[in-house]
């Protein structure tokens, strides 16, 4: 074991991996060892290589390590900087970028999205159906386009030799809605990854750049990027991500999954982002975009509660993701490269445990 990986696995032992500036509100030697024990439990019960973790407010991170391995060889081990695929925790991120066109008038929610006059209009068929022409942005951003359902044959999850213009002309023209727009909330990958074509037509600019200049750039992230497809295509200080089946977690189109589940970020970029929320968008886009519609537990990009807490999930093979705004404003990120079937309702819980175990945070 090379000098560097033993002091990597001494930090790592120690929990000892805050980011450079150091808070008052920074956990203390036994709110460590706590969350040490909770993240270290966590990863030997399901049998996951790695956890990156991260708690903050208002941009400043109080808390950030990693516990366990990078990767499946078991061989680098997790520190703050390492990345891993975020999945649907991507989501707030597109939400908050569309809040963001509507605030400096590129589009409004109201505006339909297919159609000759719809923001794409006929790019992806002229004779579509009158109900597939009467879907809206806000549709989209509610998952109460009419259909699509990730329950039912995801068209995110087809066709791997489409691109994005390709794929959404198949599905428009081979999957009938289940019901009219408006009238049932049906969880939809698709329709975010419409979101992310109606955010490049009214822009001018590719999705992911209009996300860095308008959302990551200014609030500080520099290390979120698409992530790709294949083993041979994995980033710079990202993990590599764990399945039961060999190359399970290579054989996605995660690049074309942009707007609705393709990024990689740093568990800390997370919490920068969900904690300056304010620094993007006015108080009342953030209100809008977490109030309610259909579904009382999804609004715009995030799951919410009446306490009020916001936070989305993420899931693919290989990847188990989570980010939570407080009431409290209090913000944090779990990140995993593994999954299993109760990995998602575990995680919350672990990180809800850990930030317990810190009593300066509340």
């Amino acid at each position: 074991m090379s000098a560097v990986n033993r002091r990597h696995l001494l930090a790592n032992s120690l929990g000892l991996w805050p980011l450079a500036a150091r808070c008052a509100s920074e956990p203390d030697e036994t709110a460590r060892k706590a969350i040490r024990e909770l993240a270290n439990g966590f990863l030997k019960r399901h049998g996951i290589p790695g956890l990156s973790v991260a708690f903050g407010r208002a941009g400043a991170i109080d808390f950030a390590a990693g516990y366990g391995f990078a990767e499946s060889d078991r061989k680098v081990l997790v520190i703050p900087q390492h990345r891993f695929r975020i999945a649907s925790v991507t989501k707030p991120f597109t939400a908050t970028a569309v809040m963001k066109a509507e605030e400096t008038g590129l589009l409004r929610r109201s505006d339909r999205v297919f159609g000759p006059d719809g923001i794409l209009g006929n790019a992806y068929g002229k004779k579509l159906p009158d109900d597939v022409r009467s879907i809206t942005v806000d549709h989209l951003l509610t998952h109460t386009g009419g259909g699509w359902s990730n329950q039912m044959g995801d068209p995110m999850f087809q066709h791997a030799e489409m691109n994005h213009h390709d794929l959404i002309a198949w599905t428009l023209a081979n999957r009938p809605l289940d019901s009219p727009p408006g009238t049932r909330f049906a969880y939809s990958n698709f329709g975010y990854c419409v979101l992310g074509r109606v955010l490049e037509k009214v822009s001018g600019n590719s999705y992911p750049e209009y996300l860095r200049q308008q959302i990551l750039d200014p609030i500080g992230i520099r290390s979120m990027t698409l992530a790709g497809n294949t083993l041979a295509e994995r980033h710079s200080e990202e993990v590599t991500y764990h399945t039961d089946k060999p190359g399970e977690a290579y054989g996605m189109k995660v690049n074309r999954m942009d707007s609705h589940g393709g990024w990689i970020a740093t568990a800390s970029d997370l919490v920068r982002f969900a904690s300056q929320l304010p620094t993007l968008l006015s108080n009342e886009s953030i209100r809008t975009m977490t109030t309610p519609g259909l579904n009382q537990n999804y609004a715009r990009g995030w799951a919410v509660n009446p306490v009020p807490n916001w936070w989305h999930t993420g899931s693919l093979p290989g990847t188990t993701t989570i980010l939570v705004h407080t009431a409290k404003d209090l913000c944090w990120a779990g990140l995993l490269n593994g999954r299993t079937k109760t990995s998602g309702a575990e995680l919350d819980r672990l990180m809800w445990q850990m930030a317990r175990a810190v009593k300066a945070w509340w």
